[in-house]
């Protein structure tokens, strides 16, 4: 990647993508999941919730415009089962799955499968982007110059890897290897991230809770007692470095690459892991080929910015200090304190000053509004004050910039 620093994006101020949706727009893709409402009719009412929701962030200041994830049921949306070579499958035994990964054993815990399984059955190969309409739609909506501006989120490439236990990732009989699996896998990406460069796509952001639950102790823990792994837990976070850093080898350098890391963000408010970045953040920071970090830091589950002393200066990062789980608004003043905090530790690990530091800072709220459609323990209103604020605290900190 490039030494230098990208900017504009990332801008000052950021969300991370999913929005609360409507009423409306939440009965109509249950009337058209019961086959009440025609396909040309939920497409009619999510083109005009995401007409609306755009204008709702041009008024509130915001460069990187998402569509709210309108269209998706999930944040990750219909990348992995849109590929050959993989099938979204409801009757499976949950037995395949590692029960310590930790947004699998908070199903398993309150007695429900988890969601969304889609298995590898084999050959993956990329047959067409199942994101670029969403993209293009959105770009319709903004002026030209504008366009490169636009955030698009996509799935974890390591998503359906993690979850399952050894040998259940994929058949054995299609793929030797983990890394077989990941070169195809790679891929994938790279011809997803060129359908989407070719359309006008300059910003897109990975969301990756599973980077995060190598900070938790109590998924380590499992990972250890685990008889049938065959690599330790740091080497598997080390292959998922490194298939990040395959599937980006060929992006242009004019396309600005993020990736988002929290501990989960689940109907309800649900969160499913804890610990800070501190074990992970040297190979983290230091040798993911990305621009840009957009961390988790509303709560002391994230732990604290000392490890943003291995950011290199030529990378950024978004901090997620104001929640976007619960209603309640954080005071501006203390947040700002905290961004100045942060600043602080890539000041000291890079020997620059504080002021250069906070060059390669943003705020944002710590995750989307609705990784599930269902949305967070907020509402609309509550939404618009949170993104109200993550924009005031950028024009106190860096004002007259985006």
């Amino acid at each position: 990647m490039s030494p230098q620093l990208h900017r504009n994006p990332p801008f000052r101020a950021e969300h991370l993508g999913s929005l609360l949706r409507t009423d409306a727009l939440l009965e109509a893709k249950t009337a058209f999941e019961k086959g009440q409402l025609p396909s040309a009719d939920l497409a009619a009412i999510e083109n005009k919730d995401v007409k609306d929701v755009t204008e709702t962030q041009k008024k509130l200041g915001y460069a990187a415009i998402s569509d709210g994830e309108y269209r998706r049921h999930m944040f990750w949306g219909t990348f992995f089962p849109g590929l050959d070579g993989f099938e979204e499958v409801t009757d499976f035994d949950t037995d395949i799955f590692r029960t310590y990964a930790p947004d699998i054993a908070a199903f398993l815990e309150a007695g429900h499968k988890p969601g969304e399984t889609v298995l590898c059955t084999g050959k993956i190969k990329h047959v067409g982007s199942t994101y670029v309409d969403e993209f293009k739609y959105l770009a319709s909506l903004v002026a030209p110059e504008e366009v490169k501006n636009l955030k698009l989120t996509l799935a974890a490439p390591n998503w359906y890897h993690l979850r399952y236990k050894e040998g259940k990732a994929y058949p054995k009989e299609v793929y030797a290897s983990d890394e077989e699996y990941f070169a195809d896998i790679a891929k994938a990406y790279q011809d997803e991230l060129q359908i989407l460069y070719d359309a006008g796509c300059r910003n897109v952001q990975f969301d990756d809770p599973n980077l995060a639950y190598f900070c938790s102790d109590k998924m380590l823990d499992g990972w250890k007692a685990d008889p049938l792994n065959v690599h330790t837990a740091d080497e598997v976070f080390e292959k998922y470095i490194k298939l990040y850093n395959d599937l980006l080898s060929k992006r242009p350098a004019d396309f600005h690459i993020g990736v988002h890391i929290c501990r989960g963000n689940f109907v309800g408010s649900r969160h499913f892991s804890e610990g800070g970045y501190d074990r992970i953040a040297t190979k983290l920071f230091q040798e993911l080929n990305v621009d840009t970090y957009y961390l988790e830091y509303d709560t002391p589950r994230a732990g604290g910015f000392e490890p943003l002393k291995e950011l290199p200066k030529n990378k950024n990062v978004i901090l997620g200090v104001v929640t976007s789980k619960f209603p309640q608004l954080e005071d501006k003043e203390e947040m700002k304190k905290r961004v100045y905090d942060a600043a602080k530790f890539i000041a000291e690990g890079n020997n620059i000053s504080v002021e250069e530091a906070l060059n390669q800072v943003g705020v944002s709220p710590q995750c989307g509004f609705a990784s599930h459609r269902e949305g967070n323990d907020i509402d609309h209103n509550g939404m618009i004050a949170k993104l109200k604020l993550v924009r005031d605290i950028a024009n106190d900190i860096w004002p007259g910039q985006l």
